[in-house]
Protein backbone atom coordinates (compact mmCIF):
# COMPACT_ATOMS: atom_id res chain seq x y z
CA UNK A 1 0.00 0.00 0.00
CA UNK A 2 2.64 2.60 1.10
CA UNK A 3 4.78 1.27 -2.44
CA UNK A 4 1.62 2.45 -4.53
CA UNK A 5 0.99 5.47 -2.42
CA UNK A 6 4.94 6.31 -3.54
CA UNK A 7 4.59 5.45 -6.88
CA UNK A 8 1.51 7.66 -7.15
CA UNK A 9 3.00 10.70 -5.54
CA UNK A 10 6.37 10.43 -7.53
CA UNK A 11 4.10 10.07 -10.58
CA UNK A 12 2.40 13.28 -10.01
CA UNK A 13 5.52 15.07 -9.12
CA UNK A 14 6.72 13.61 -12.25
CA UNK A 15 3.81 14.73 -14.57
CA UNK A 16 4.12 18.13 -13.29
CA UNK A 17 7.32 18.74 -13.41
CA UNK A 18 7.82 18.04 -17.32
CA UNK A 19 4.36 19.27 -18.18
CA UNK A 20 4.08 21.20 -21.37
CA UNK A 21 2.39 24.20 -22.64
CA UNK A 22 -0.77 23.48 -24.65
CA UNK A 23 -0.02 23.66 -28.20
CA UNK A 24 -1.56 26.67 -29.24
CA UNK A 25 0.79 28.25 -26.73
CA UNK A 26 4.08 26.47 -28.03
CA UNK A 27 3.07 26.56 -31.42
CA UNK A 28 0.62 29.30 -32.48
CA UNK A 29 0.57 32.12 -29.86
CA UNK A 30 3.17 34.35 -31.97
CA UNK A 31 1.48 34.17 -34.58
CA UNK A 32 -1.95 34.85 -33.29
CA UNK A 33 -0.87 37.61 -31.80
CA UNK A 34 0.78 39.32 -35.06
CA UNK A 35 -2.27 38.59 -36.83
CA UNK A 36 -4.78 40.46 -34.29
CA UNK A 37 -2.43 43.10 -33.75
CA UNK A 38 -2.26 43.76 -38.06
CA UNK A 39 -6.02 43.09 -37.92
CA UNK A 40 -6.53 45.60 -34.77
CA UNK A 41 -4.15 48.11 -35.88
CA UNK A 42 -2.16 47.55 -32.94
CA UNK A 43 1.38 49.14 -32.85
CA UNK A 44 2.62 47.45 -29.49
CA UNK A 45 1.57 44.54 -27.11
CA UNK A 46 3.60 43.07 -24.44
CA UNK A 47 2.31 39.83 -22.48
CA UNK A 48 3.65 37.29 -20.02
CA UNK A 49 1.72 33.90 -19.12
CA UNK A 50 2.81 32.64 -15.53
CA UNK A 51 2.49 29.10 -14.85
CA UNK A 52 2.78 27.00 -11.62
CA UNK A 53 5.11 29.81 -9.96
CA UNK A 54 7.36 30.93 -13.32
CA UNK A 55 7.16 32.56 -16.19
CA UNK A 56 6.58 30.50 -19.51
CA UNK A 57 6.22 33.19 -21.80
CA UNK A 58 6.81 36.72 -21.55
CA UNK A 59 7.83 38.93 -25.31
CA UNK A 60 6.85 41.71 -26.86
CA UNK A 61 5.79 42.63 -30.34
CA UNK A 62 5.74 45.48 -32.66
CA UNK A 63 6.34 49.15 -31.82
CA UNK A 64 6.40 51.29 -28.52
CA UNK A 65 6.98 54.28 -30.76
CA UNK A 66 5.58 54.10 -34.43
CA UNK A 67 7.82 57.86 -35.37
CA UNK A 68 11.11 55.32 -34.35
CA UNK A 69 10.49 52.20 -34.49
CA UNK A 70 11.54 51.39 -31.38
CA UNK A 71 10.34 47.89 -30.46
CA UNK A 72 7.88 46.69 -28.01
CA UNK A 73 9.96 44.26 -25.29
CA UNK A 74 8.47 43.31 -21.71
CA UNK A 75 10.09 45.99 -20.10
CA UNK A 76 8.34 48.36 -22.27
CA UNK A 77 6.20 50.76 -19.94
CA UNK A 78 2.59 50.82 -20.52
CA UNK A 79 -0.03 52.94 -18.41
CA UNK A 80 -1.94 50.35 -16.55
CA UNK A 81 -4.73 52.31 -15.98
CA UNK A 82 -7.61 50.55 -13.55
CA UNK A 83 -5.28 47.58 -13.20
CA UNK A 84 -4.03 50.05 -10.64
CA UNK A 85 -7.39 49.70 -8.66
CA UNK A 86 -5.92 46.14 -7.56
CA UNK A 87 -3.07 47.72 -5.55
CA UNK A 88 -5.25 50.35 -4.27
CA UNK A 89 -7.58 47.49 -2.97
CA UNK A 90 -4.73 45.16 -1.69
CA UNK A 91 -2.77 48.56 -0.04
CA UNK A 92 -6.74 49.09 2.40
CA UNK A 93 -6.76 45.44 2.81
CA UNK A 94 -3.37 45.37 4.15
CA UNK A 95 -4.11 48.38 6.35
CA UNK A 96 -7.02 46.49 7.78
CA UNK A 97 -4.73 43.72 8.52
CA UNK A 98 -2.72 45.76 10.65
CA UNK A 99 -5.61 47.60 12.42
CA UNK A 100 -5.38 50.81 11.30
CA UNK A 101 -8.74 50.93 9.39
CA UNK A 102 -11.67 49.03 8.79
CA UNK A 103 -13.29 48.12 5.50
CA UNK A 104 -16.42 49.12 7.06
CA UNK A 105 -15.61 52.72 8.47
CA UNK A 106 -17.40 55.34 7.28
CA UNK A 107 -15.58 58.02 4.82
CA UNK A 108 -16.91 60.68 6.87
CA UNK A 109 -14.84 59.37 9.77
CA UNK A 110 -11.78 60.03 7.98
CA UNK A 111 -12.99 63.20 5.85
CA UNK A 112 -16.03 64.85 8.13
CA UNK A 113 -16.82 67.37 5.34
CA UNK A 114 -17.67 65.11 2.49
CA UNK A 115 -20.56 64.75 0.84
CA UNK A 116 -22.73 62.21 -1.75
CA UNK A 117 -25.45 63.62 -3.44
CA UNK A 118 -27.81 62.03 -1.30
CA UNK A 119 -27.34 62.72 2.69
CA UNK A 120 -28.39 59.69 3.65
CA UNK A 121 -25.98 58.03 1.65
CA UNK A 122 -23.40 60.39 3.08
CA UNK A 123 -24.03 58.99 6.31
CA UNK A 124 -23.74 55.51 5.51
CA UNK A 125 -21.04 55.28 2.96
CA UNK A 126 -17.87 53.36 3.70
CA UNK A 127 -14.34 52.58 2.44
CA UNK A 128 -15.92 48.80 1.45
CA UNK A 129 -18.48 50.79 -0.72
CA UNK A 130 -16.25 53.14 -2.31
CA UNK A 131 -13.81 49.98 -3.43
CA UNK A 132 -16.61 48.20 -4.73
CA UNK A 133 -18.51 50.87 -6.77
CA UNK A 134 -21.84 50.64 -4.97
CA UNK A 135 -22.84 54.16 -4.21
CA UNK A 136 -25.44 53.95 -6.96
CA UNK A 137 -23.67 56.97 -9.56
CA UNK A 138 -23.79 55.33 -13.03
CA UNK A 139 -20.64 53.26 -14.79
CA UNK A 140 -17.42 57.01 -15.48
CA UNK A 141 -19.95 59.12 -14.19
CA UNK A 142 -18.26 62.82 -13.84
CA UNK A 143 -15.41 61.17 -15.90
CA UNK A 144 -15.35 63.50 -18.42
CA UNK A 145 -14.68 66.07 -15.45
CA UNK A 146 -12.01 64.59 -13.56
CA UNK A 147 -10.00 62.19 -16.14
CA UNK A 148 -7.03 64.66 -17.27
CA UNK A 149 -8.73 67.72 -15.63
CA UNK A 150 -6.74 70.28 -13.74
CA UNK A 151 -8.72 69.78 -10.67
CA UNK A 152 -7.03 68.03 -7.54
CA UNK A 153 -8.00 65.06 -5.17
CA UNK A 154 -9.60 67.12 -3.16
CA UNK A 155 -11.66 68.70 -4.92
CA UNK A 156 -12.76 65.88 -6.96
CA UNK A 157 -13.61 64.59 -3.84
CA UNK A 158 -15.78 68.07 -2.80
CA UNK A 159 -17.26 67.31 -5.95
CA UNK A 160 -19.06 64.42 -5.70
CA UNK A 161 -21.61 66.11 -3.68
CA UNK A 162 -22.99 66.56 -7.38
CA UNK A 163 -23.19 63.30 -8.60
CA UNK A 164 -26.26 62.10 -8.95
CA UNK A 165 -27.03 58.58 -9.04
CA UNK A 166 -28.96 56.55 -11.41
CA UNK A 167 -28.92 53.58 -9.06
CA UNK A 168 -29.86 52.07 -5.63
CA UNK A 169 -27.03 52.17 -2.88
CA UNK A 170 -25.56 48.61 -2.60
CA UNK A 171 -27.27 47.25 -4.97
CA UNK A 172 -26.51 48.63 -8.42
CA UNK A 173 -23.04 48.06 -9.59
CA UNK A 174 -21.84 51.78 -11.45
CA UNK A 175 -17.73 51.88 -11.83
CA UNK A 176 -16.80 54.63 -9.92
CA UNK A 177 -13.55 56.18 -10.70
CA UNK A 178 -13.56 59.34 -7.91
CA UNK A 179 -14.78 56.48 -5.09
CA UNK A 180 -10.92 54.77 -5.84
CA UNK A 181 -9.50 57.96 -5.53
CA UNK A 182 -11.47 58.83 -2.31
CA UNK A 183 -11.21 55.25 -0.80
CA UNK A 184 -7.35 55.84 -1.42
CA UNK A 185 -7.19 59.02 -0.16
CA UNK A 186 -7.68 56.86 3.43
CA UNK A 187 -4.38 55.68 3.10
CA UNK A 188 -2.36 59.64 3.67
CA UNK A 189 -4.85 60.40 6.93
CA UNK A 190 -4.06 56.38 8.45
CA UNK A 191 -0.22 56.62 7.51
CA UNK A 192 1.13 59.91 6.98
CA UNK A 193 2.41 58.66 3.28
CA UNK A 194 0.55 59.49 -0.07
CA UNK A 195 -1.26 56.92 -1.73
CA UNK A 196 1.60 56.94 -4.22
CA UNK A 197 4.32 56.62 -1.65
CA UNK A 198 2.93 53.95 0.14
CA UNK A 199 1.91 51.72 -2.80
CA UNK A 200 5.66 51.95 -3.51
CA UNK A 201 7.08 51.08 -0.34
CA UNK A 202 5.04 48.62 0.62
CA UNK A 203 4.12 46.44 -2.34
CA UNK A 204 6.12 47.38 -5.27
CA UNK A 205 9.32 47.36 -3.64
CA UNK A 206 8.97 44.56 -1.79
CA UNK A 207 8.77 42.36 -4.79
CA UNK A 208 11.60 44.51 -6.91
CA UNK A 209 8.60 46.10 -9.03
CA UNK A 210 11.64 48.65 -9.93
CA UNK A 211 10.34 49.84 -13.29
CA UNK A 212 7.08 50.60 -12.14
CA UNK A 213 5.94 53.94 -11.35
CA UNK A 214 2.57 54.93 -9.34
CA UNK A 215 2.21 58.37 -11.11
CA UNK A 216 2.05 59.00 -14.88
CA UNK A 217 4.20 62.59 -14.56
CA UNK A 218 7.39 61.80 -16.36
CA UNK A 219 6.36 59.00 -18.54
CA UNK A 220 7.20 60.61 -21.80
CA UNK A 221 10.55 61.43 -20.32
CA UNK A 222 11.36 57.45 -19.27
CA UNK A 223 13.50 55.19 -21.19
CA UNK A 224 11.15 52.39 -23.07
CA UNK A 225 7.69 54.24 -22.43
CA UNK A 226 4.92 52.98 -25.28
CA UNK A 227 3.41 56.10 -27.23
CA UNK A 228 -0.19 56.03 -27.08
CA UNK A 229 -2.46 55.35 -29.95
CA UNK A 230 -6.37 55.24 -31.30
CA UNK A 231 -7.85 54.31 -34.14
CA UNK A 232 -11.10 55.83 -33.00
CA UNK A 233 -13.22 58.23 -34.80
CA UNK A 234 -10.82 58.21 -38.25
CA UNK A 235 -9.73 54.12 -38.84
CA UNK A 236 -5.97 55.42 -38.83
CA UNK A 237 -3.66 55.18 -36.11
CA UNK A 238 -3.03 58.47 -34.65
CA UNK A 239 -0.84 59.00 -31.95
CA UNK A 240 -2.24 60.94 -29.11
CA UNK A 241 -0.94 62.76 -25.89
CA UNK A 242 -0.41 60.96 -22.58
CA UNK A 243 -3.01 61.57 -20.12
CA UNK A 244 -2.79 63.23 -16.98
CA UNK A 245 -4.52 61.34 -14.33
CA UNK A 246 -2.57 62.34 -11.34
CA UNK A 247 -5.38 63.60 -9.62
CA UNK A 248 -7.16 60.38 -9.77
CA UNK A 249 -4.51 58.32 -8.64
CA UNK A 250 -5.56 55.36 -6.72
CA UNK A 251 -7.96 54.64 -9.15
CA UNK A 252 -5.80 54.54 -12.23
CA UNK A 253 -2.39 56.62 -12.89
CA UNK A 254 0.28 53.50 -12.64
CA UNK A 255 2.86 52.69 -15.48
CA UNK A 256 4.42 48.96 -15.54
CA UNK A 257 5.78 46.33 -17.66
CA UNK A 258 4.51 42.86 -18.06
CA UNK A 259 8.21 41.84 -16.45
CA UNK A 260 7.47 43.46 -13.32
CA UNK A 261 3.84 42.61 -13.07
CA UNK A 262 4.28 38.63 -13.50
CA UNK A 263 5.98 39.29 -10.17
CA UNK A 264 2.53 40.65 -8.92
CA UNK A 265 1.25 37.74 -10.29
CA UNK A 266 2.80 35.19 -9.11
CA UNK A 267 2.66 36.78 -5.43
CA UNK A 268 -0.70 37.17 -5.93
CA UNK A 269 -1.37 33.22 -6.72
CA UNK A 270 1.25 31.90 -4.27
CA UNK A 271 -1.38 33.12 -1.15
CA UNK A 272 1.21 36.30 -0.63
CA UNK A 273 4.84 34.65 -0.99
CA UNK A 274 7.17 35.78 -3.46
CA UNK A 275 10.95 33.42 -3.98
CA UNK A 276 10.16 31.86 -0.72
CA UNK A 277 9.37 34.88 1.03
CA UNK A 278 5.96 36.07 2.94
CA UNK A 279 5.27 39.88 1.26
CA UNK A 280 1.08 39.83 2.30
CA UNK A 281 -0.48 37.63 4.55
CA UNK A 282 -3.43 35.37 2.40
CA UNK A 283 -5.89 37.20 4.67
CA UNK A 284 -5.20 40.41 2.83
CA UNK A 285 -4.93 38.59 -0.57
CA UNK A 286 -8.60 36.92 0.38
CA UNK A 287 -10.09 40.03 1.18
CA UNK A 288 -9.19 41.40 -2.44
CA UNK A 289 -11.14 38.58 -3.79
CA UNK A 290 -14.49 38.75 -1.03
CA UNK A 291 -17.34 39.23 -3.67
CA UNK A 292 -19.43 42.89 -2.38
CA UNK A 293 -21.61 43.41 -4.99
CA UNK A 294 -22.89 41.01 -7.85
CA UNK A 295 -23.07 42.46 -11.53
CA UNK A 296 -24.69 39.68 -12.79
CA UNK A 297 -26.02 35.66 -12.11
CA UNK A 298 -27.29 33.39 -15.03
CA UNK A 299 -28.68 30.12 -14.82
CA UNK A 300 -27.72 28.93 -18.21
CA UNK A 301 -26.51 25.38 -18.63
CA UNK A 302 -25.13 26.73 -22.13
CA UNK A 303 -22.60 29.84 -20.47
CA UNK A 304 -18.72 29.30 -20.22
CA UNK A 305 -19.94 31.71 -17.31
CA UNK A 306 -22.77 31.39 -14.72
CA UNK A 307 -21.70 34.77 -11.77
CA UNK A 308 -19.79 37.60 -12.11
CA UNK A 309 -19.00 40.09 -8.93
CA UNK A 310 -16.79 42.52 -8.11
CA UNK A 311 -13.97 42.19 -4.60
CA UNK A 312 -11.80 45.08 -4.03
CA UNK A 313 -10.33 46.09 -7.37
CA UNK A 314 -11.34 42.55 -9.20
CA UNK A 315 -13.35 41.28 -11.41
CA UNK A 316 -14.95 37.47 -10.52
CA UNK A 317 -16.46 35.05 -12.47
CA UNK A 318 -16.59 31.30 -13.40
CA UNK A 319 -14.85 30.29 -16.32
CA UNK A 320 -15.20 26.55 -17.73
CA UNK A 321 -15.57 25.50 -14.21
CA UNK A 322 -12.29 27.80 -12.74
CA UNK A 323 -12.85 30.70 -10.62
CA UNK A 324 -11.04 33.55 -12.55
CA UNK A 325 -9.97 36.94 -11.46
CA UNK A 326 -9.20 40.12 -13.59
CA UNK A 327 -9.11 43.16 -14.04
CA UNK A 328 -9.13 45.38 -17.43
CA UNK A 329 -7.58 48.86 -18.00
CA UNK A 330 -8.07 51.54 -20.15
CA UNK A 331 -6.59 55.09 -20.58
CA UNK A 332 -6.86 56.98 -24.00
CA UNK A 333 -3.89 55.22 -25.83
CA UNK A 334 -3.87 52.38 -23.95
CA UNK A 335 -5.74 48.97 -22.60
CA UNK A 336 -4.71 46.34 -20.87
CA UNK A 337 -5.61 43.15 -18.43
CA UNK A 338 -4.44 41.30 -15.71
CA UNK A 339 -5.76 37.80 -15.11
CA UNK A 340 -5.36 34.95 -11.93
CA UNK A 341 -6.95 31.69 -12.01
CA UNK A 342 -5.65 30.23 -8.84
CA UNK A 343 -6.62 26.54 -9.10
CA UNK A 344 -4.47 26.27 -12.34
CA UNK A 345 -1.55 28.96 -10.73
CA UNK A 346 -2.22 31.03 -13.91
CA UNK A 347 -2.01 34.40 -14.60
CA UNK A 348 -1.81 36.36 -17.56
CA UNK A 349 -1.05 40.13 -18.35
CA UNK A 350 -1.75 41.46 -21.47
CA UNK A 351 -0.40 45.82 -22.90
CA UNK A 352 -1.01 47.44 -25.35
CA UNK A 353 -1.03 51.03 -27.01
CA UNK A 354 -4.05 51.38 -28.93
CA UNK A 355 -7.65 52.14 -27.02
CA UNK A 356 -9.81 50.95 -30.01
CA UNK A 357 -9.62 47.41 -29.86
CA UNK A 358 -10.79 44.41 -27.96
CA UNK A 359 -8.09 42.30 -28.94
CA UNK A 360 -6.73 42.17 -25.50
CA UNK A 361 -9.41 40.84 -24.03
CA UNK A 362 -9.80 37.76 -27.13
CA UNK A 363 -6.35 37.00 -26.71
CA UNK A 364 -6.89 36.55 -22.45
CA UNK A 365 -9.90 34.02 -23.13
CA UNK A 366 -7.85 32.22 -25.81
CA UNK A 367 -5.15 31.39 -23.53
CA UNK A 368 -7.75 30.51 -20.62
CA UNK A 369 -9.48 28.23 -23.41
CA UNK A 370 -5.96 26.57 -24.26
CA UNK A 371 -4.85 25.88 -20.53
CA UNK A 372 -8.33 25.18 -19.01
CA UNK A 373 -8.71 22.32 -22.14
CA UNK A 374 -11.21 24.05 -24.14
CA UNK A 375 -11.08 22.99 -28.10
CA UNK A 376 -10.01 25.44 -30.01
CA UNK A 377 -12.22 27.98 -31.26
CA UNK A 378 -10.61 30.99 -32.90
CA UNK A 379 -12.55 33.92 -30.78
CA UNK A 380 -10.56 36.90 -33.23
CA UNK A 381 -12.23 36.17 -36.24
CA UNK A 382 -15.94 36.55 -35.12
CA UNK A 383 -14.93 39.49 -33.13
CA UNK A 384 -12.88 41.05 -35.80
CA UNK A 385 -15.93 40.98 -38.43
CA UNK A 386 -18.41 42.74 -35.69
CA UNK A 387 -15.92 45.55 -34.38
CA UNK A 388 -15.03 46.21 -38.29
CA UNK A 389 -18.86 46.43 -39.04
CA UNK A 390 -19.27 48.68 -36.46
CA UNK A 391 -15.97 51.26 -37.06
CA UNK A 392 -17.42 51.16 -40.77
CA UNK A 393 -20.92 52.58 -40.06
CA UNK A 394 -19.18 54.81 -37.15
CA UNK A 395 -16.41 56.55 -39.85
CA UNK A 396 -19.62 56.36 -42.39
CA UNK A 397 -21.82 58.78 -40.22
CA UNK A 398 -19.16 60.92 -39.22
CA UNK A 399 -17.67 61.27 -43.47
CA UNK A 400 -21.60 62.69 -43.66
CA UNK A 401 -21.12 64.86 -41.02
CA UNK A 402 -17.76 66.37 -43.32
CA UNK A 403 -19.71 66.61 -46.43
CA UNK A 404 -22.35 68.56 -44.39
CA UNK A 405 -19.83 71.00 -43.37
CA UNK A 406 -18.88 71.03 -46.92
CA UNK A 407 -21.90 72.53 -48.11
CA UNK A 408 -20.72 75.50 -46.62
CA UNK A 409 -24.33 76.85 -45.18
CA UNK A 410 -25.27 79.55 -42.82
CA UNK A 411 -26.87 79.17 -39.34
CA UNK A 412 -29.63 80.39 -38.61
CA UNK A 413 -28.16 83.25 -35.84
CA UNK A 414 -25.22 85.33 -36.52
CA UNK A 415 -21.90 84.12 -35.16
CA UNK A 416 -21.99 86.51 -32.53
CA UNK A 417 -25.01 85.14 -30.49
CA UNK A 418 -23.42 81.72 -29.69
CA UNK A 419 -20.47 83.59 -28.27
CA UNK A 420 -19.37 83.75 -24.35
CA UNK A 421 -19.49 81.29 -21.48
CA UNK A 422 -20.94 78.82 -20.65
CA UNK A 423 -21.16 76.65 -17.35
CA UNK A 424 -21.97 72.82 -15.98
CA UNK A 425 -22.89 72.84 -12.66
CA UNK A 426 -20.08 69.88 -12.22
CA UNK A 427 -17.88 70.49 -15.03
CA UNK A 428 -17.67 74.07 -14.52
CA UNK A 429 -16.92 76.76 -17.16
CA UNK A 430 -16.74 76.40 -21.17
CA UNK A 431 -15.97 79.62 -23.63
CA UNK A 432 -16.88 79.90 -27.00
CA UNK A 433 -15.45 82.15 -29.50
CA UNK A 434 -15.14 82.74 -33.15
CA UNK A 435 -12.51 81.25 -35.23
CA UNK A 436 -13.66 82.74 -39.09
CA UNK A 437 -16.59 80.43 -40.31
CA UNK A 438 -16.13 78.46 -37.40
CA UNK A 439 -16.78 78.10 -33.51
CA UNK A 440 -13.81 77.25 -30.86
CA UNK A 441 -14.53 75.90 -27.31
CA UNK A 442 -11.90 76.35 -25.02
CA UNK A 443 -12.22 73.93 -21.34
CA UNK A 444 -11.34 75.65 -18.59
CA UNK A 445 -11.19 72.45 -16.78
CA UNK A 446 -8.82 70.86 -18.78
CA UNK A 447 -5.48 71.15 -19.86
CA UNK A 448 -4.93 72.23 -23.59
CA UNK A 449 -8.53 71.28 -24.64
CA UNK A 450 -10.55 72.78 -27.10
CA UNK A 451 -13.00 71.58 -29.67
CA UNK A 452 -13.86 73.46 -32.89
CA UNK A 453 -18.00 73.65 -33.88
CA UNK A 454 -18.30 74.19 -37.84
CA UNK A 455 -21.75 74.49 -39.00
CA UNK A 456 -23.50 71.80 -40.99
CA UNK A 457 -27.10 72.56 -41.62
CA UNK A 458 -30.30 72.83 -39.73
CA UNK A 459 -29.01 74.22 -36.80
CA UNK A 460 -26.63 71.31 -36.39
CA UNK A 461 -23.14 71.82 -36.17
CA UNK A 462 -19.95 69.33 -36.16
CA UNK A 463 -17.77 69.46 -32.82
CA UNK A 464 -14.46 67.67 -33.25
CA UNK A 465 -11.88 68.06 -30.09
CA UNK A 466 -8.19 68.92 -30.37
CA UNK A 467 -7.39 65.84 -28.59
CA UNK A 468 -8.70 63.16 -31.08
CA UNK A 469 -9.78 60.49 -28.80
CA UNK A 470 -12.27 62.67 -27.21
CA UNK A 471 -14.37 61.99 -30.22
CA UNK A 472 -16.23 63.80 -33.44
CA UNK A 473 -19.92 64.37 -32.70
CA UNK A 474 -22.76 66.41 -34.35
CA UNK A 475 -24.71 68.91 -31.56
CA UNK A 476 -27.13 71.65 -31.48
CA UNK A 477 -27.76 75.03 -29.64
CA UNK A 478 -30.68 74.81 -27.71
CA UNK A 479 -32.07 78.25 -28.41
CA UNK A 480 -35.42 80.30 -27.62
CA UNK A 481 -36.78 83.41 -29.31
CA UNK A 482 -33.58 83.94 -30.73
CA UNK A 483 -31.16 83.83 -27.56
CA UNK A 484 -29.03 80.61 -27.32
CA UNK A 485 -29.95 79.40 -24.16
CA UNK A 486 -27.50 76.18 -23.93
CA UNK A 487 -25.45 73.47 -25.87
CA UNK A 488 -25.44 69.46 -24.80
CA UNK A 489 -21.46 68.59 -25.58
CA UNK A 490 -20.90 64.78 -25.67
CA UNK A 491 -17.60 62.82 -25.02
CA UNK A 492 -16.14 59.81 -26.63
CA UNK A 493 -17.99 56.90 -24.31
CA UNK A 494 -14.56 55.27 -23.44
CA UNK A 495 -14.79 58.42 -21.24
CA UNK A 496 -18.08 59.03 -20.46
CA UNK A 497 -21.61 57.81 -21.08
CA UNK A 498 -23.78 61.19 -20.96
CA UNK A 499 -23.93 64.78 -22.45
CA UNK A 500 -22.72 67.47 -20.40
CA UNK A 501 -25.67 70.31 -20.82
CA UNK A 502 -23.77 74.10 -20.75
CA UNK A 503 -26.01 76.46 -20.08
CA UNK A 504 -25.37 80.41 -21.68
CA UNK A 505 -24.30 83.01 -18.90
Amino acid sequence: MKLLLYTLLFLNFFQSSIAQPPSFIGDSLDRYIQKGMTDWQIPGLAISIVKDGKVVYSKGFGERNMATHAPVTEHTLFMIASNSKLFTGTAIAQLEYNKLLSLNDKITRYFPDFKMYDSLITKQVTIRDMLSHRVGTKTFQGDFTFWNGKIGRREIMQKMRLLQPTGLFRQDFGYCNSCYLTAGEIIPVVTGKPWEVYVYDSLLMPLGMKNTHTLVTGMNQRPNAAKPYTTAFTGKITELPYDQVDNLGPAGSMVSSVHDLSKWLIMQLDSGHYEGKRMLPWNVIQKTRDINIALSSRKNANSSSHFTGYGLGLFMTDYLGKQVFWHTGGAFGFVSNTCLVPEEKLGIVILTNNDNQSFFEILRYQILDAYLGAAFVDKHLSAYKHFRDTENAKLSRINALDKRVQQMSEPSLPLTAYLGKYMHPLYGNITITKDNRDLMIQFEGHRQLSARLQYMDDDEWRLSYSNAAFGIFKVKFLTHQQKVESIDIPVNDFLEYDPYTFRKQ
